[in-house]
């Protein structure tokens, strides 16, 4: 089988407001997708941000729209084959829309959230028609060296994606941190955790682990333009 690539996708920008970074000043953060070119065909995850008033004016986004994204990443909307939401907030599924009769993986708990829970998402979004779930309960191999890994805590329903490369391991992991360092820290934790290190020590996601042991070689988001990778990484 041909190696899997995988290539960012920009789907623009947005800027946090100070009361959401917890630094008490702003951050302007990426909006980023990435595709996942595999034999059976090429697989999107994340669309971008949908619009509403009010969502405009807390975060102010300058988009890219779903046909000039996928364009600058040399591709177009009728070549996506498979979709993977990480999570069904507005800046991850302003796309799907425009993807109608495609599968979209997304975890069941997640998709029951957003159609359940007022403002939760922009709920035509998610209510678009003859868009086709695709309903995971936990881990899954969606196509061949392509898996689902939960990843909750942004959301309980916040799912990553796990590529496996000859070259190494990358992980779509969506917001699951908001930057690599948050990412980087959490590893670290790990470790030393796993080196029976003096407590007390920060409190890690229990995912990590299963994440981890898929040795990843890198580690991308959807909010952060950085990568993680592994310290021991070969230059």
């Amino acid at each position: 089988m041909a190696d899997l690539a995988v290539r960012r996708v920009d789907f623009g920008y947005f800027v946090r407001p100070a009361e959401e970074t917890g630094t008490g000043t702003p951050r302007v953060e990426p909006c980023l997708g990435y595709l996942v070119s595999h034999p059976a065909g090429l697989l999107l995850v994340d669309t971008g941000m949908g619009s509403h008033p009010d969502v405009d004016a807390h975060y102010r986004p300058r988009r890219r729209g779903l046909d000039i994204a996928l364009a600058g990443a040399g591709t177009r909307v009728d070549d996506i084959k498979f979709l993977v939401n990480c999570h069904l907030h507005f800046d991850h599924c302003g796309g799907n829309p425009a993807l109608p009769g495609r599968p979209i993986f997304t975890q069941r708990t997640e998709l029951e959230t957003a159609l359940s829970t007022l403002d939760y998402t922009l709920p035509e979004l998610v209510n678009a028609p003859d868009l086709q779930y695709e309903q995971l309960d936990g881990e899954s191999e969606i196509l061949p060296g392509v898996l689902i890994v939960p990843t909750p805590g942004h959301t309980t329903g916040h799912q990553s994606l796990v590529v496996r490369r000859r070259d190494g391991t990358v992980v779509v992991a969506g917001q699951s941190h908001d930057t690599a360092s948050a990412y980087g820290a959490d590893t670290l934790a790990w470790q030393a955790r796993r080196d029976q290190h003096s407590q007390t020590l920060p409190v890690t996601p229990a995912w990590i682990d299963r994440i981890q042991q898929l040795d990843p070689a890198r580690v991308v988001f959807a909010h952060d333009n950085a990568v993680w990778e592994p310290a021991d990484q070969p230059s």
